[in-house]
């Protein structure tokens, strides 16, 4: 496959000339070489968008769905070879790729596709004599910075809806696993997406991301990853004025009351914190029990948690792949230490495996840590199969530990009282908030958070609102206007 730039229709070498290994998180084979976008892209790929531009943004939404649609069945038909394409470059378990990221994909594509002509303007109720209405524009060029832990799934969240409202975008994929997204730049090409609609350039955040985000014509950025970086995205953006869209971190608090379905909440727990090995920003990392079911939970949370069958993510028996990296396993695993030294309680886990099938890879056991509130294990994104538990003894507190972070993206809880659900529910301080279920989400569902987790929401007509700006037009029909400076 192609591991050369996107750029105005075309794969290209780096200018450059600088390419990255990218490696299996399996066993740290190299999967090939991918060209590392600098500078000189990024001004190459404004200047293809600029030319291309003026007439997608002219194109009718209707053919601006169509080739969404387009996509949406191309991605289908290839459903086997991308999901194994994910799994080889990400270490998600195949079963996920093909049964999740894949379909979430293409329903994505045809979601925007579906609603690309349905985005309305409205006439606004002004003085007698005037017409005023309001209509959608395009922001124009869009840079779109995606992360390494579901990169095909983000970069439809974040390609579809710009598109959709006819902007041109540069796409960063992280160069970690950028496999996926070139991949998608393909099937673009073939399905008749014009040339410098979409340019896809690998790079890391200190070359590629740096030029995207200080560009002046780039109107917009729109980010997913750290709440430290994306601070700095903010700041920088701000300084030149242009809008950005951010969707960060998270510390999701995942709420079982005395009287829920144990059963149900154990199993939902283990997917919120342990899917895609614990590497999403919606990650049920703070389970919070009442403390008159808290052993019983733990039993048979521990005992599923020790269950997981930890391998190869290309094996259709694998639940739990390797993490993304050598580097972030690394870190994953020092948090291990540091809950000791702050006084946690290791109850699973928190080593690597010890298959040695598995030693050459970035694997990490899942991981349940017993700690107080304020422990950095309880307070910081470790973003990882690693479950930090607090203990609580009514409503009140649960709703104070559950906000007790600056995070506020993801929460749930578990409850039969139809009641308490909505108090908590709405007392939650977080964009989203699942009830006897987890990590929910859908094309036309706003998705985002507040507080470090981000600002502004992806999905839905949510999202196009992201990439559109407001024109108001005025007309004099028959008023006669006063004679301000009459002679």
């Amino acid at each position: 496959m192609e591991t050369r730039l996107f750029i105005g229709g075309e794969f290209v070498p780096a200018r450059s000339g600088e390419t990255l290994p990218v490696r299996n998180p399996h066993d740290g084979s190299e999967l090939g070489h991918v060209a590392m976008a600098a500078g000189d892209d990024v001004e190459d790929a404004v200047a293809a968008a600029r030319a291309a531009l003026p007439a997608w943004r002219s194109t009718s939404a209707s053919e601006r769905g169509r080739l969404l649609l387009a996509l949406a069945d191309a991605i289908e038909a290839r459903s086997d070879e991308l999901a194994r394409l994910e799994s080889l470059d990400t270490g998600h378990p195949i079963r996920d790729t093909i049964g999740l990221d894949v379909p979430r994909t293409a329903a994505t594509f045809r979601y925007f596709g579906g609603i690309a002509d349905k985005v309305e303007g409205r006439v606004i109720p002004v003085d007698p004599g005037f017409l005023n209405y309001v209509v959608p524009e395009p922001v124009g060029i869009v840079g779109q910075i995606v992360p390494w832990n579901f990169p095909i799934m983000f970069t439809s969240w974040k390609l579809a809806p710009a598109l959709a409202a006819g902007n041109c975008v540069l796409l960063k994929p992280s160069e970690l696993t950028p496999l996926s997204s070139l991949r998608m730049a393909e099937l673009m090409a073939e399905v008749g997406f014009p040339p410098g609609v979409v340019n896809v350039l690998p790079g890391d955040g200190k070359d590629a991301g740096s030029a995207i985000v200080d560009h002046p014509e780039i109107a917009k950025i729109a980010f997913t990853g750290s709440t430290a970086v994306g601070a700095e995205v903010a700041a920088r953006s701000g300084a030149r004025l242009k809008g950005v869209q951010l969707e960060l971190g998270g510390k999701g608090a995942n709420i079982v009351f005395e009287d829920a379905d144990l059963r149900a909440a154990v199993n939902g727990a283990a997917f919120a914190i342990f899917h895609n090995q614990g590497q999403a920003c919606i990650a049920g990392s703070r389970i919070l029990l009442h403390e008159s079911i808290a052993r019983e939970f733990l039993d048979s949370f521990l005992e599923l948690a020790g269950s997981i069958r930890v391998g190869d993510p290309l094996s259709s028996s694998t639940e739990m792949g390797p993490l993304t990296s050598a580097e972030h396993r690394d870190r994953v695993l020092r948090y291990t230490e540091i809950a000791r030294q702050e006084g946690g309680e290791v109850l699973l886990g928190g080593s690597r495996p010890r298959d040695p099938a598995l030693s050459a890879g970035y694997y990490v056991e899942p991981t349940v840590v017993r700690c107080a509130p304020d422990a950095r294990v309880a307070q910081e994104e470790v973003f990882g199969p690693f479950a930090s538990v607090l203990i609580f003894r009514d409503e009140a507190e649960a709703i104070a530990l559950a906000n007790a972070t600056p995070y506020g993206l993801g929460s749930g809880l578990w409850t039969r009282d139809l009641r308490r659900a909505h108090r908590v529910a709405e007392q939650i301080r977080a964009g989203m908030v699942w009830v006897n279920c987890y990590k929910r989400v859908h094309p036309g569902s706003p998705f985002g958070g507040i507080g470090a987790s981000g600002v502004g929401r992806e999905m839905g007509f949510d999202a196009m609102r992201e990439y559109t700006e407001t024109r108001s037009v005025w007309i004099n029909i028959d008023a006669a206007l006063p004679a301000y400076y009459p002679r």
